[in-house]
């Protein structure tokens, strides 16, 4: 991994994934009372947990990546009944904090597509 970091633990996968499946549940649901929330379809990619299990990112992707600002705002908004809920879900000795962000590996897989459709690669390409 760069920058040294360590790869997560089976023990972090495994309540990350958990963390994220409670949270689409919910999501799915309408458990999340709020309109902004209740308005967009989103999907939660990915869960990351730091190795002490005490700080959760979950990565959000708003259905066509629209109104990305607003729909963070809402889940940050929502944060303490989010938590409550995983605390719940997730049978931990503490909750982990949860922070929201957005998901960004589409927007980053769509410039990747457009580096290998770009006349200069093909050109490499097609040499060989």
């Amino acid at each position: 991994m760069p920058g040294g970091a360590k790869a997560p633990s089976q023990r972090q996968l495994r309540v990350a994934e958990m963390i994220r499946h409670k949270i689409a549940e919910m999501l799915v649901r309408g458990d999340v009372h709020d309109d902004v929330i209740a308005s967009h379809v989103i999907t939660i990619p990915e869960v990351r947990l730091t190795p002490d299990l005490r700080q959760a990112t979950i990565y959000v992707m708003p259905l066509g990546g629209a109104d990305v600002a607003a729909v963070l705002e809402a889940l940050d908004r929502n944060k303490r009944f989010i938590r409550g809920e995983v605390a719940r879900a997730v049978n931990l000795k503490f909750a982990p904090d949860i922070r929201f962000k957005f998901d960004e590996t589409f927007d980053e897989a769509a410039r990747i597509d457009r580096l290998l459709d770009s006349p200069k690669v093909r050109q490499d390409v097609e040499k060989e």
